[in-house]
Formats: C-alpha cells, structure tokens, sequence
C-alpha cells in the first residue's frame, strides 16, 4: 500500500484508493498509516475520534468503522493472495496496519531527514543538501490537511512539521556553507515574511545578503525581526542574532558565514 499523508490523505491498493469519505474513518486510516507496522491501541483510537466524550457505543462504532476500511481493501485486493485481515491486522488490544517500508511518504521524510543531518553533522554539505531537498520534496502540502485531527493526530501533525522546518532550515545552511548564497535569498526572503519571528531564517537571510553585496538590507531585516519580537512577545532577539548584527554591521565576513549557532 502507498500512502501519503504530507499533503492530502492518499491510500492506494494496486492502483485502487482506500481512503474513505467519512471524516472519522479517516481518522482512523490516517492515525494507522503514521502508526505503520507498530500496534495503535484501541484507547488511543478512541481518544482521537471522540476526545474525552467517548459514547458508550465506541467499540462497536470502532469495529464498524475498521470493517468499512477492510472492504475498501477487500475491493483494491482484487486478485491478490493477502486479504483485508493481513493488511489491517487484529491485535491484542488494538490494530495495526502492514506496510511495507518506504511506502509512507512520512517514514520515508523521516529516513531521508536523519541521513541528511548526519551528512550535515559531519561535513559533508553537498550530500546533506540533495538528500534534504529529497526529503522535503515529498511534501505536497500541509501535513493531513484534509482529515479532521484528534488529540493523537494533532501531536503528530505538530511534529511532522517542526520536523519539516528543521530540514528546511538544516538544507539551507548546507546550502550557504557551499556558497550559494544568492541561491537562496529569494527563498528566505520568503521564508522570512511567512515566519516573522523565527530567527534561525533571519539570521541565515542576513548572511546571504550580506555575502551577495547587501549589508544594508541585512541590517533591515535584522530590524523587521526585532520589531516583530517586540512587538508580539515584548523580547529582544538572542544573543547569536544580535551577534551576528553586530558582524554584519563591522563586516565580519567569517562571522556571519559560520555562526557558532547554526552548527
């Protein structure tokens, strides 16, 4: 089965979707795919779908709607040996969906964002660089956007995309440790404005403004941050960032390419 869930929910049996229409059974395919091969339990299937009002009829609802996700996969099985039983499998307090690996575009993220932070880590920035623009390739959207999210779903919705930022933020800096600085102005400029107070992209657009010739619209964006903080929060930028403002401003050129914070 293939599944895709950093973007639109999408299950797929030889070539034949098993993703219901029904919010709640949703839930459910959306929660056992993230869960892939692991044990999801019955309370934790419960909790996502009815939160902390969970009906007396919960089980009984809960084996229906498991029994609607085995007849989709009945019907994309047509002509395969397994049956629905062997993909969404019963166990001891709860169920389990059979995939086989690499085929949730989340777990393959996931296995592509450690390869490239190990990359990273010990230097090697061309190889960090294409194999996070791999990972973060398979995005085609907000995480689950369109599957309404539980306890359980929200927690994992909230890590796959800080998990999505670090990658971005971690292919960046291996890309300003190559040189490409004007490479990726554009994209921190936009990188920027979508994300007024996050200060790991606004110290990497001011050094690659600063390496492309533009100090002075360095020191703005600096100053776009800062009001942001201010006005939002009521703090100053940290320490690294006014570090770095004070670099750009002197034009310390070793400074603001290799910050001792981005390592």
């Amino acid at each position: 089965m293939e599944i895709q869930v950093l973007g639109s929910l999408a299950a797929q049996e030889r070539g034949v979707s098993v993703v219901p229409s029904a919010a709640k059974p949703r839930q459910l395919l959306a929660l056992l795919a993230l869960h892939a091969d692991r044990v999801v339990s019955v309370p934790t299937l419960m909790e996502e779908i009815w939160g902390e009002r969970i009906p007396r009829s919960a089980s009984t609802t809960l084996q229906t709607y498991v029994l609607q996700l085995r007849r989709r996969i009945t019907t994309a099985l047509d002509g395969d040996p397994r049956r629905a039983k062997d993909v969404l499998v019963t166990r001891f307090g709860g169920y389990l969906l059979q995939v086989e690996p690499g085929r949730v575009d989340a777990h393959e993220f996931e296995r592509l964002a450690v390869s490239g932070g190990t990359a990273f880590e010990i230097g090697d920035y061309r190889a960090a660089s294409a194999t996070l623009r791999r990972a973060l390739a398979l995005w085609q959207g907000p995480a689950l956007v369109d599957v309404p999210a539980g306890p359980a779903l929200e927690l994992e919705v909230l890590r796959l995309n800080e998990e999505r930022t670090t990658a971005l933020e971690r292919r960046i800096e291996a890309d300003l440790r190559l040189g490409r600085y004007a490479e990726v102005v554009p994209e921190l400029r936009v990188l920027a404005a979508r994300h007024p107070l996050h200060e790991g992209f606004c110290g990497q657009l001011m050094r690659a403004l600063h390496r492309t010739g533009g100090s002075w619209r360095a020191l703005e964006a600096y100053q776009r941050l800062r009001g942001s903080l201010v006005r939002e929060l009521g703090l100053e930028p940290s320490g690294p960032l006014r570090e770095l403002h004070q670099a750009v401003l002197s034009g310390d050129p070793d400074h603001a390419l290799h910050p001792a914070a981005a390592d």
